[in-house]
């Protein structure tokens, strides 16, 4: 089937018309029923671009009604905003949804005729029928798990009140084996039914009417027209526009084919027959209903009634909590506070923490942020009641109030933050406070707000999933019928780093002509996908509570994770709307934390030592910061990356501070800003500090004179161009989104330059301010963010150097997360003189453990590793725990008939898989089992289930099993556990890469900076960081170690399939040094996949 690129085929009936009737005058037209690409794979345009055309166009009012979903209005009433804050902008928008009534159960309708004639597009027309509309579709979500909508028409009469209601017969018709007379007769049942169950609270009931020129489209427009004639129903006129732009039409058809799961060779009737979805002009609609002025009239009548309604009016009221009899809240809290600054300052509380105490309380309570903060220390309270480790960051790291009511940890005094980071008065938002949580257990917290609020009031906020390149691709190309070998291969030539194109060479490599229809119509249409929504997910954890109902503010719905709800708007959209949110994150190193912290201290009180925990551990410890500087930090929490640790060797940490910069500095704000090497330089002692004066001292001091977080920015806003707190955190805001702000950007920029000349700054100093203050409009990192992080590198990195045992051990128990896999781990771990054991039945618990040697005289403690069943991939918790119950209940196994009787006295449903799995990761030694051995006495192994067969099988004599071979034995372990204790791969390439001149990482130390070299390793990592204008880096590692490789944008152009899908590269290139870490400038290159006899 041929695309439609034809002109408008309205645009050729006007031409046949006379429309300078006589007597005739154009009207205004409101557009009713638009749908965006929240109408999820109907619509083809984002609610801003509808609103943007609406606004060219003069509209004075459009509906934004998406399908089944209020999710695009916040985008919408966003977009008018922005056009606000430039110039006059007279269009209002109309809130509303299209939905489909289904025949009740107790409806006459058979099984067949199910199937609604007619959409029901709803306008609300006050904060209460908003509501109405919102819990409406939240009941109708309810009843399915898939974010679709299951309504019917007594549930409408439940929550009619202040609604406009206009139904419109769909068209083309759903079934075309039947005429349209009969059809209408079905018809007329459906909507006279509706308007009968609706026509006495609803505001305004309409018929509507769209003009599709199409075959027997007139025959259908007369019978509406007959319709509404019959039941003295009002006529609305709409084009029901699927997009802003008639160009939009291929890509409409495309997403209905992918919404229908359907090639467009097979769609037929499911398509749109011509061009005219979009929004068309004011004038054009009025011509095209030049026949019918009052359809057009109605449209108004809507607007007039619809538009009393604004999300503006929305109220949201945070949840009230409970107070202890006779306290107010602003009382409690106060109490609340004082008493946790007396834990936090038991010497005293200094006069400077008082003064701030009293001026947040003094904001919060003007501001009625009270219950907010109550919540918030109610969560943290019942956290730490079951032992859960927490820390709050984010902005909130700014607040007195929040550390001492135990949210945050970073002193706000000693790290010297900004409240109004937090809380501004000018700003008129909301705070917003996140909270990290162990993430093994942040379910915990989730479940507990659930119970306390209801799931009535409270939810997760959503999180929209858009086409990225590589599934709109696949997409694209599925519903264009390209054969599925030839989508997957275009698929797999997209790549995050590639952007969204695929080279004319990629597609000839692929064998594929690169002007052939089909693949420029998928790569075009593929590219028109890009962003447009999928599906909506739930947010890692933006919780919205609510004192009234959440669902008359908000749809709520199932989320794909049982007991989990969410909303439909994402964390901007309730930004937007001023909604109070609680991030309720997962932090994989507070898992870590606490687990290793549980060893130590078991260790310490069986030596008469007192226990550590994270606010108890020796600070500015000189050892720590040694093994920081030498980058020795695989593990370590923030500063594990390739990035990071070649930074700690040029930055040299020595202090916490140190660490708070460490930190922020590898980011793109100060990467972007030029403001990395100047302060590396200026420690270093390279570089002279200068400050004009005390006030840029006074903000720049502790950072060598360089603006490297958004507090600074906003410091000096207020100090030399005079900004009150709140309006430098309007400026802040606004640097973050100066893409969609550039003019706002522009102007606090403006007034920056003034207030600096007026001070008498030179222009060298003002142009590199802006510059720099430029940097953070990509990224810049907040100082209490890092402040907060910075806690947990120094606990991470003190546990790695005196424990690294129990670290490596926590750190295995925690996974998946950081950065490294099982198998780095455990290699840092023996190059830090740690014994690693295997997986064995006899001496395996589920976790991975730690034997306990002898008290050691040094302060380092080297016990020992002893790998657990977690490690073995297909076996379950609760598999693991079954042997460790076993062994504890009966002693150790002495034989595998032993094992298989003892685990079945625990556990009878055990079976012989899991013990295949054992088997294959080599499991049963104790046993004097190999991994053949083991398999083969696994399929002798009496069973309940069928005595007769295991007697035939129990009879089979036992056959001589050679062993692997060292090379089989690795590569059965990566399959089975992805570790291997016996060898690198890399070890049996050892010949073959010598003979290519290669070297290993261990020989790459003794080499001088600039040498030539050649080196070979399995790729562990593959970056490309967007503040590297191209270069692409790649960490490879051997059996000594790791190395860094610096791929420039030739090298990747010229050899993308290596270096984007290689396993193991071997590289030649110039080798540079920073401190420990060592990285190769590559000049060629070469992939050693099919020589490796372990391809993992």
């Amino acid at each position: 089937m041929v695309l439609d690129l034809s002109p408008s085929l309205f645009t050729k009936m006007v031409s046949s018309r006379n429309l300078e009737m006589t007597g005739y005058q154009v009207a205004s037209y409101t557009e009713i029923a638009a749908q965006s690409h929240f109408s999820f794979l109907e619509g083809a345009s984002s609610p801003e671009e509808i609103i943007h055309t609406a606004h060219a166009l003069g509209y004075r009012g459009i509906s934004i009604s998406d399908r089944d979903s209020l999710s695009g209005i916040v985008r919408a009433y966003g977009a008018i905003r922005e056009i606000e804050e430039s110039e006059r902008c007279l269009l209002k928008l109309l809130i509303g949804a299209t939905i489909n009534l289904i025949p009740s159960e107790s409806s006459s309708y058979t099984e067949n005729e199910a199937l609604p004639l007619c959409s029901l597009i709803i306008h609300p027309t006050s904060v209460e029928s908003y509501g109405n509309l919102s819990e409406l579709l939240t009941l109708g979500k309810s009843r399915s798990q898939n974010g679709s909508t299951c309504l019917i028409i007594e549930d409408l009469e439940n929550f009619q009140e202040g609604l406009c209601l206009t139904a419109l017969p769909l068209w083309p018709l759903p079934k075309r084996d039947t005429s349209i007379e009969q059809l209408f007769v079905k018809l007329r049942k459906e909507i006279g039914a509706l308007y009968e169950a609706t026509r006495h609270r609803s505001v305004l009931f309409s018929l509507g009417l769209f003009r599709s020129f199409t075959h027997l489209a007139d025959s259908f427009e007369k019978n509406v027209i007959r319709l509404a004639r019959e039941l003295s129903i009002p006529l609305v006129a709409t084009n029901i526009p699927l997009s802003h732009s008639q160009e939009r039409k291929p890509l409409q058809d495309i997403l209905t084919c992918i919404r229908c799961g359907i090639s467009i060779q097979k769609a037929g009737y499911l398509l749109n027959s011509n061009r005219e979805r979009y929004l068309k002009s004011s004038d054009e609609m009025c011509h095209l209903f030049s026949d019918l002025p009052m359809a057009i009239t109605r449209t108004n009548e809507i607007l007039e009634a619809a538009s009393q309604f604004s999300l503006d009016q929305l109220t949201y009221e945070y949840p009230h909590e409970v107070c202890p009899s006779q306290e107010s809240p602003k009382d409690f809290l106060r109490r609340l506070t004082e008493e946790g600054a007396a834990l936090r300052f038991p010497n005293g509380t200094p006069k400077r923490i008082q003064n701030l105490i009293n001026h947040e309380l003094a904001l919060i309570h003007e501001l009625q942020y009270e219950h907010y903060f109550l919540t918030c220390y109610d969560i943290v309270r019942f956290a730490r009641s079951r032992r859960i480790l927490c820390q709050g960051r984010g902005a909130a790291a700014n607040s007195a109030v929040c550390y001492c009511l135990g949210i945050t940890s970073v002193n706000p005094v000693e790290i010297d933050l900004l409240f109004a980071r937090f809380i501004s008065k000018e700003r008129n938002e909301p705070p917003d406070i996140d909270i990290d949580f162990e993430h093994e257990r942040r379910e915990e917290v989730i479940q507990y707000i659930y119970e306390k609020y209801g799931r009535d009031r409270a939810a997760l906020t959503c999180e929209v999933v858009t086409y990225r390149y590589r599934s709109a691709i696949r997409d694209v190309g599925k519903a264009l019928g390209l054969p599925e070998s030839i989508v997957d291969s275009l698929a797999k030539r997209s790549h995050r780093w590639t952007g969204s194109t695929i080279s004319r060479s990629d597609i000839e490599a692929l064998g594929l002509e690169h002007d052939s229809i089909a693949i420029r119509n998928t790569l075009l249409l593929a590219h028109q996908l890009l962003g447009f929504p999928r599906h909506l997910s739930q947010h890692v954890g933006g919780f919205i509570i609510s004192e009234q109902p959440l669902s008359r503010i908000v749809p709520i719905r199932h989320a794909t994770m049982a007991g989990r709800t969410i909303i439909e708007w994402n964390k901007d959209d309730i930004e937007e709307l001023g909604i109070l949110k609680i991030d309720i994150l997962a932090l994989g190193m507070l898992s870590c934390i606490r687990k290793a912290f549980e060893m130590i201290n078991r260790q310490r009180l069986s030596h008469n030592e007192s226990e550590i925990a994270l606010h108890s551990l020796p600070r500015e410890d000189r050892d720590v910061y040694t093994m920081i500087q030498q980058a020795d930090t695989i593990g370590v929490f923030q500063i594990e990356s390739r990035a990071q640790m070649s930074m700690l060797p040029r930055l040299r940490p020595q202090c916490f501070y140190d660490l708070v910069i460490e930190v922020a500095i590898v980011r793109p704000g100060p990467i972007q800003g030029n403001m990395v090497h100047p302060y590396l330089r200026r420690r270093q002692g390279k570089e002279k500090i200068i400050f004009p004066d005390s006030r840029v001292r006074a903000v720049l001091g502790k950072t060598l004179g360089v603006p490297i977080f958004q507090e600074q920015a906003m410091r000096l806003a207020i100090e030399l161009a005079d900004f009150t707190p709140g309006e430098a955190e309007k400026f802040r805001r606004s640097m973050a989104a100066w893409r969609r702000k550039e003019s706002v950007v522009t102007q606090f920029v403006a007034r920056i330059v003034q207030g600096m000349q007026s001070k008498g700054y030179s222009n060298e100093f003002i142009e590199q301010c802006c510059r720099q203050l430029r940097g953070f409009s990509e990224y810049g990192f907040p100082e209490s963010h890092a402040a907060s992080f910075a806690l947990l590198v120094y606990a991470s990195a003190w546990i790695k150097h005196y424990y690294p045992a129990e670290f490596a051990v926590a750190l295995l128990n925690s996974q998946p997360m950081g950065f490294y896999s099982p198998a780095q781990i455990i290699d840092d771990a023996k190059r830090h003189g740690i014994r690693v054991l295997p997986v064995d039945v006899n001496y395996s618990s589920w976790d991975c453990t730690v034997s306990v040697l002898p008290q050691q005289d040094s302060p380092i403690q080297r016990n020992t590793i002893r790998l657990g069943l977690r490690m073995i991939k297909g076996v379950s918790e609760s598999d693991g725990i079954v042997f460790s119950r076993a062994v504890n209940t009966y002693g150790k196994f002495t034989s595998l008939s032993d094992l298989w009787n003892k685990i079945r006295r625990i556990a009878p449903a055990s079976s012989r898989r899991m013990l295949r799995k054992i088997a294959s990761a080599d499991g049963f030694r104790s046993l004097g089992l190999s991994q053949r051995d083991a398999l083969w006495e696994i399929r002798s192994l009496r069973s309940t289930d069928a005595p007769l067969f295991e007697e035939i099988r129990g009879s089979t004599l036992q056959p001589f099993l050679p062993g692997l071979s060292r090379e089989e034995a690795t590569f059965q372990d990566y399959l089975s556990t992805g570790v291997s204790l016996r060898a690198h791969p890399i070890e049996f390439l050892r010949n073959i890469i010598t003979k290519k001149g290669g070297i290993s990482t261990r020989e790459l130390h003794t080499m001088a900076e600039g040498a030539l070299v050649c080196v070979a390793g399995s790729v562990l990592f593959r970056q490309r960081p967007g503040t590297a204008k191209g270069v692409v880096f790649i960490t490879l590692e051997d059996e000594f170690g790791m190395t860094n490789l610096i791929i420039s944008p030739e090298l990747l152009q010229n050899h993308q399939p290596i270096i984007l899908y290689s396993n193991i590269m071997f590289a030649e290139g110039r080798l540079r040094k920073i401190g420990p870490m060592t990285y190769i400038s590559v000049k060629a290159l070469a992939s050693l996949d099919d020589a490796s006899p372990c391809r993992y």
